[in-house]
This record gives C-alpha cells, sequence and structure tokens, in this order.
C-alpha cells in the first residue's frame, strides 16, 4: 500500500465499530466490519485492507494466548469451590462489625486471584445477601461493596484486562499487578466508605431475594479446605513476582528470571488442582476455563483489525498534535482513553483491548513509560464501565435481585471508585 490511510476514515471506522456494538452486534464483527469500512473510506484497495486486518489480528496473538493460559487459572478456581471457600472464610472470620468491609474485601480477592469480576460478584452476593438481611443493609450498599471491591482485585489480577493492559505495551503482567496494588487500595476504601455511608439509605435486602438466584451453590462438604484452595493463587503471585523482587533486590538470577503468565498460571492451577485432591477433574475445569475466554479471545482479534487500522492511518500523529496545541499533558491519554473505551463497550477488558490497540503507539509517542501507561488505561477502564449494554450491569442487579432503576443509582457509585482508583494511579506514576 503506498501512503498511510487518512485519520478521519479511521475515526468513521471506530465510531461505526462502537454504534454497532451498542446496537448489540456481535462485538467481534463490530470491530472487524469498523476496520474494513475505515480501510476501504481511507484510501486502501481491498487486498490492503485484507492485509492490514490480517496484520493487525495477528499483533494479539500474544495476549490471546495470555488470556487462554489464565482461563486454566480461572476454571479451576470457580469449578473447585475454591474461590467460593475463601470468600466464605473471609466473610466469616471479620463478623459482623466489619460486615461491609468483609464482603468488599472478599470480592476484591477473589477477583484477585484470576476470576472475573461478575463471577467474583455472584459467589459473595448469596453471603451479602445474609449478612445484610440480618443487618438490615440496603441493596444498594451491598452492591457498591461488592462492586467497588471487585474493581479493586481486577486491577491487581490475572485477568484479562491486566493481561491486555501488559501486553498492549509489552510490560511484565507482574509490573502492572504490584503498580496497581496503591490504587486498588484506595478503590476499596472509597467503595467501603460509600456502602458505609449508603448502607441505611435505600431498599434493605431480604432473604426473600437470595431465593431469586438461579447460582447453584456447592454444598459446605463439597468445598476444599482453605489451605488448599489457597495453593493455586499463591503459587500464581509468588512466580508471578520472582521477577519484581530480583529488580529491586538486585539478586541478578531473579532478576533475569523471566518466566511468562504463559507458563505460571497453567502451572499454578495445576498445583493448586492437585493440592485439592481434584486432579480427577482437570479436563472438566479447563474446558469450563477456556469456554469462559472465547468471548475475550474473538473481541482481542476485532480489536486487534481496529488497532491495525489506526495504525496503517495517520491519526496517531494527528492525535499527538492536537493533545500539544490543547496542553494536555501527553501522560493524561491513557486514562482518558480507558474510560472512554470501557464506555462505550461497558466492559472493563474490552475497553482496556481496544484502547490499548487503538492509542498504545500514540501514548508511547508523548513519552509515557509503558508501565504508567498500561497501570493509568487499566484504572481509567474502571470509571463507567458497567453501564446497560453490557452483561456486567445485568448479571449484578441478578444477584442483588434488583430492578433496572434500583441497578442504576449503583453507577454513581462505581463510577466514583473506578475514578479514585484512576486518580490515584495516575498520580503515583507522575511521582514515578
Amino acid at each position: 500500500m503506498d501512503g498511510t490511510l487518512h485519520w478521519w476514515a479511521a475515526l468513521i471506522g471506530l465510531a461505526l465499530a462502537i454504534v454497532l456494538i451498542l446496537r448489540k452486534l456481535n462485538a467481534t464483527y463490530a470491530l472487524l466490519l469498523g476496520a474494513l469500512v475505515g480501510c476501504l473510506l481511507g484510501g486502501a484497495s481491498f487486498a490492503d485492507t485484507v492485509n492490514i486486518v490480517v496484520s493487525g489480528s495477528q499483533s494479539v496473538m500474544g495476549t490471546v494466548l495470555r488470556v487462554l493460559a489464565a482461563g486454566v487459572l480461572a476454571g479451576v478456581m470457580m469449578e473447585s469451590g475454591a474461590a467460593e471457600r475463601i470468600s466464605r472464610a473471609i466473610v466469616g472470620t471479620m463478623g459482623d462489625k466489619l460486615a461491609i468491609f468483609a464482603l468488599a474485601f472478599a470480592t476484591m480477592i477473589i477477583c484477585a486471584i484470576g476470576v472475573f469480576i461478575p463471577v467474583a460478584v455472584l459467589i459473595v452476593a448469596p453471603i451479602a445477601i445474609e449478612v445484610g438481611s440480618k443487618l438490615h443493609i440496603s441493596k444498594l450498599a451491598l452492591l457498591v461493596a461488592l462492586s467497588g471491591g471487585g474493581k479493586a482485585g481486577n486491577i491487581i489480577s490475572p485477568n484479562p484486562n491486566a493481561i491486555a493492559a501488559a501486553s498492549g505495551f509489552h510490560v511484565e503482567l507482574a509490573d502492572v499487578m504490584v503498580g496497581s496494588f496503591v490504587p486498588a487500595l484506595c478503590g476499596l476504601a472509597m467503595a467501603v466508605l460509600l456502602a458505609s455511608i449508603m448502607q441505611h439509605r435505600s431498599t434493605p435486602v431480604s432473604l426473600r431475594d437470595l431465593d431469586a438466584q438461579e447460582k447453584a451453590e456447592l454444598a459446605e462438604s463439597d468445598l476444599p479446605s482453605l489451605h488448599s484452595a489457597l495453593v493455586a493463587p499463591v503459587t500464581a503471585v509468588v512466580l508471578l513476582m520472582l521477577g519484581p523482587i530480583g529488580s529491586m533486590t538486585h539478586v541478578a538470577w531473579l532478576e533475569h528470571l523471566q518466566i511468562d503468565a504463559l507458563y505460571i498460571l497453567p502451572f499454578a492451577a495445576i498445583v493448586g488442582l492437585l493440592a485439592m485432591r481434584k486432579g480427577p477433574h482437570v479436563l472438566e475445569y479447563t474446558k469450563s476455563g477456556i469456554g469462559r475466554m472465547v468471548n475475550v479471545v474473538m473481541i482481542l482479534i476485532g480489536a486487534g483489525t481496529i488497532g491495525g487500522l489506526i495504525s496503517a492511518s495517520d491519526l496517531p500523529q494527528r492525535i499527538v498534535d492536537l493533545i500539544n496545541m490543547m496542553g494536555v499533558p501527553g501522560s493524561l491519554l491513557a486514562p482518558i482513553s480507558g474510560i472512554l473505551m470501557a464506555a462505550a463497550t461497558a466492559s472493563t477488558s474490552t475497553g482496556v483491548i481496544l484502547a490499548a490497540g487503538s492509542f498504545g503507539d500514540t501514548i508511547l509517542s508523548f513519552g509515557t513509560a509503558p508501565a504508567a501507561a498500561a497501570i493509568t488505561m487499566q484504572a481509567g477502564a474502571t470509571v463507567i464501565d458497567a453501564l446497560p449494554q453490557g452483561n456486567y450491569f445485568h448479571v449484578t442487579a441478578k444477584s442483588m435481585n434488583m430492578t433496572i432503576g434500583e441497578r442504576m443509582k449503583v453507577v454513581p457509585f462505581e463510577a466514583a471508585v473506578g475514578l479514585t482508583m484512576t486518580v490515584a494511579a495516575t498520580l503515583l506514576t507522575i511521582v514515578w
């Protein structure tokens, strides 16, 4: 192909993809169609268009492999009952006085060990309803605690959003997780504060709301012990942290020990599976895990095609010129793009995938450190991602037996938690 594509064509392609997603077209097809239309409008031939979208999809294959690897850990933690055992232990240990903190913290931990945030909320929700009905806590406050805690755990987890942020900026997953730890604590604190303020100011939860759930909980006797349930996540965290620990301590062999998440996450899952004595279920659990990753992988491929369109156009340079003209710090482009893309797709992971693939090179051209870009973009994607066009909104509403109107009242509180984490992440990366 001779020359670059027109910037306005790339914008049209991106806008078309977002509109089609909002109109409920499958996200992968929406992104692919947007990329094709943008290329053709920008002046590419039919053959060049194919080359651009294929090249773009190939650029995300590293992320795809890591997401599939994460599916093994997610499947083991969810299907074995390990995640549920950990959540029950946290809430049961802290008691009624710290009930809201315990619920938020439990959801944070469940998310942090690699369970998807909607699933984490579903796991903790029955416990929250039981506790809330006894203490007369409102549905709104409970969901603010669960969702806010989940958001905090999501940015320090080996979940698809963190993997996409790390891969998009070519940094270690452990660096993104560690760098997001303080912002996650800030988000947890904000969630607990807001939930505590609202605990008696809305419709109280009751045990009848528990009856509305369709979640099949494992019997207490079927759950693994707490010690065995912790083996997989602890193994994963320890192995992921070896590189960063080596860098901080200047231990040469640790510093050069670069074990990718592609190896670590499945290995930790299998170790945990054996510790829980559920080895015979390996095929069942891994099948479940990879099934949950299929949609993420397909969206990644679609986002790669849009990234190919934008990379082949002069849009990145136009954005650089516009930001320089407005005097806005280039470091803010990462969180802003995360906020906008997650809002458009109503998904943290899809927002990060789309933002990193579309604006990653432009963000780095301002001199923003890759790790800082990944951390702030991921935090930004948690601000307004829980909107009605997305699955998370409806899954969490059902978990608390909420109407659409009741669920909408939670959105501003979720945005406050996400914004808290974004501001904290941005300030920390500026200080660094």
